[in-house]
């Protein structure tokens, strides 16, 4: 079972990948240029007054932090969370004083003490982000009393209102609150997004396994089958020439029966799943039948049908579809949805029309909360509430990721997934006969899946084409 991960605000482990020291390197001798651009500009075009000798030094540390981190440590090493946030508090202590020696709050370019916390929000952890949030916040007020004024050309101090130093410094914190949310909430998202695509990733390279053994064994069985029939066909010859010595009669009737266990053997291995170019497709039914085979026996009463018809008087009429990993796992993930919240049953309609394939997967459970139905789909959102899950039993814990993989698996095969709630009729009504159980329609959630022709149905090639030799699994 996939680990849960938290996709609230708050989430104290969601991250990025560890930063490389490259990537702030660059950006500090961005910032070193703008610094210095701006000392340049600001004494040069504007004629104000700076302590130049204490600017100087203030940007030559960044200089010599840049140096010292590349002498030190190669390029592409990834920081961790520490040297990161050493990393951030330097380059914040170090504006800090740029600004306070520059006018404080007077000098526009204070919101720049945005930078060093929005990048804290999308790369480090939650108590490291507060932390260093904290400490930008701390300096708002001492930037506002603690600073050297701008000083015109004529000598004259640049004074700004009393009142206007007060609402940049709110502007400050609510821009350092809001911003550092926002990127913290973004960044949440990427993260659970990216452990849920992972998941998938395993998910889908565990099917792929299963149906590659499977198909070992599939092709074992077909490729033995003539041996093994050989062996018992001179076993018995030799039975009938040697009645009368029971001791040979004795062994010949024990390869008779190893070969016949040899048999079964290879036929139950081959039910696990068969991938070889002899069984690459089959009829629908069959891959419903297998997709759903691990939640028969639950308790709940699976109805499948074809075009309408009981899938077991389908017969041939059937279409025949590609048996892909994918479509088999994603099925048995919306199938194990609709078990877990059905009351008493759950249908799985399959019909080919118009060159398009829908396969339709209902319960009779008390469907899809309102609330969560525009966002079902997305990763580590609970299909049901928590008062549906105490209706299935009360044991039920679920995530959404199961729900999240299976539609990915599906949209992988060219297939448009799509939720909905059936109608509002009693979903425990008394059916006077078989028939009209068949009939009845899905009350609870309804999860319809829809293929175009061509990306599921099999051609009469694919079908009835040369079977040539048995392919070779390659692990990727």
């Amino acid at each position: 079972m996939s680990p849960t991960v938290d996709h609230s605000l708050f989430n104290t482990d969601a991250r990025g990948d560890w930063v490389r020291l490259r990537t702030l390197v660059v950006l500090r001798w961005m910032a070193i240029a703008g610094q210095i651009s701006a000392v340049l500009i600001a004494t040069q075009a504007l004629d104000f007054q700076l302590p130049l000798s204490l600017c100087a030094l203030a940007i030559s540390a960044s200089v010599c932090f840049n140096f010292v981190a590349h002498i030190v440590h190669p390029a592409e090493k990834r920081l961790s969370e520490n040297g990161t946030l050493a990393s951030l508090f330097f380059d914040l202590a170090q504006l800090v004083t740029l600004l306070m020696l520059t006018g404080g709050l007077n000098n526009p370019f204070a919101v720049l003490i945005l930078a060093p916390v929005t990048i804290a929000a999308t790369a480090l952890r939650l108590r490291s982000t507060i932390w260093l949030g904290v400490a930008a916040m701390l300096s708002i007020p001492l930037m506002s009393f603690v600073h050297l004024p701008l000083v015109h050309p004529n000598g004259s101090g640049l004074d700004v209102p009393e009142v206007f130093r007060h609402g940049i410094s709110a502007a400050l914190a609510i821009g350092l609150v809001f911003v550092g949310l926002y990127a913290r909430r973004v960044t949440v998202e990427g993260y659970a997004m990216s452990e849920a695509l992972n998941a998938t990733q395993i998910a889908l390279a565990r099917e792929q396994r299963l149906a590659a053994i499977g198909g070992m064994a599939a092709a074992a069985a077909h490729e033995l089958g003539t041996p093994l029939a050989t062996i018992k066909l001179v076993a018995g010859e030799l039975a009938r020439e040697l009645e009368g010595d029971p001791e040979l009669a004795e062994d010949i009737a024990l390869i008779r029966t190893e070969a016949d266990r040899c048999g079964s053997i290879m036929a139950d291995l081959s039910q696990g799943g068969r991938d070889d170019k002899h069984v690459r497709s089959a009829p629908i039914s069959a891959v419903i039948d297998e997709a759903a085979r691990p939640h028969v026996g639950r308790g709940k009463d699976l109805i499948v049908r074809i075009g309408g018809v009981p899938a077991e008087e389908a017969g041939d009429d059937q279409p025949t579809i590609l048996r892909r990993p994918e479509v088999i796992h994603g099925l048995r993930n919306m199938i194990q949805n609709a078990v877990d919240f059905a009351r008493n049953r759950v249908w799985v309609d399959a019909n080919l029309q118009n060159d398009v394939l829908r396969i339709a997967i209902g319960d009779d459970g008390p469907g899809f909360g309102p609330d969560i139905l525009p966002r079902l789909g997305e990763p580590y959102v609970s299909t049901r509430s928590r008062g549906d899950r105490k209706s299935a039993g009360g044991s039920y814990e679920g995530m959404g990721l199961g729900l999240f993989i299976a539609r990915t698996l599906l949209e992988r095969t060219g297939a448009t997934v799509s939720f909905a709630n059936g109608s509002d009729q009693p979903s425990q009504t008394r059916q006077k006969s078989e028939k009209e159980r068949h009939a009845n329609r899905p009350p609870g959630a309804i999860t319809e899946i829809v293929w175009p022709r061509e990306a599921l149905i099999a051609t009469r090639v694919e079908i009835r084409g040369p079977l040539g030799e048995n392919q070779r699994f390659l692990n990727d």
